[in-house]
């Protein structure tokens, strides 16, 4: 018999900072793309980040998803590696792929859709969605997907 499946939401905190900026267009067009997100010396956020898996209710814990190893895997591949970090300097960013709050999201997803489903044995766990809070205003959802690799844009030389 199939258990009913549901989603389980989970929220963290997060310290970052960041500059927009695209080498490849000169200081005034970047300056007016990302206006003061553009300063030299970056500026920060305290992100809150909510992580939706989806999958089965275990018969026998009653819970979607082990939450001490959803825990785990989310210090493990996203706080230890972010917070308190100036997001340029992370190897995902470079280039093109500016440390853009969407890109952020974009590149969290790409690490948790790998592990999500191994924190369960039935293989059944997804990941559904990544929502970031950059600040009381700004928020960015990421539906997860099922293709094995976002394509990162690429900005004209």
């Amino acid at each position: 018999m199939s258990r009913p499946v549901a989603h389980f939401s989970r929220r963290y905190r997060f310290s970052a900072s960041h500059r927009l900026h695209v080498p490849a267009l000169s200081d005034e067009q970047n300056r007016g793309i990302y206006g003061k997100c553009n300063n030299p010396h970056g500026h920060g956020h305290n992100y809150w980040i909510e992580v939706t898996v989806a999958g089965p209710i275990a018969a026998d814990t009653g819970f979607v998803v082990d939450l001490p190893a959803l825990d785990a895997l989310l210090h493990r591949e996203v706080l230890d590696r972010f917070d308190h970090m100036h997001l340029n300097q992370d190897g995902a960013f470079g280039g093109a792929f500016v440390p853009s709050t969407e890109n952020l999201a974009i590149e969290i997803e790409r690490v948790l859709r790998i592990g999500v489903p191994r924190l369960a044995s039935h293989g059944l766990l997804r990941l559904v969605n990544i929502r970031i809070e950059e600040t009381r205003n700004n928020a960015f959802d990421l539906p997860a997907t099922a293709s094995p690799e976002i394509q990162r844009p690429h900005m004209p030389a």
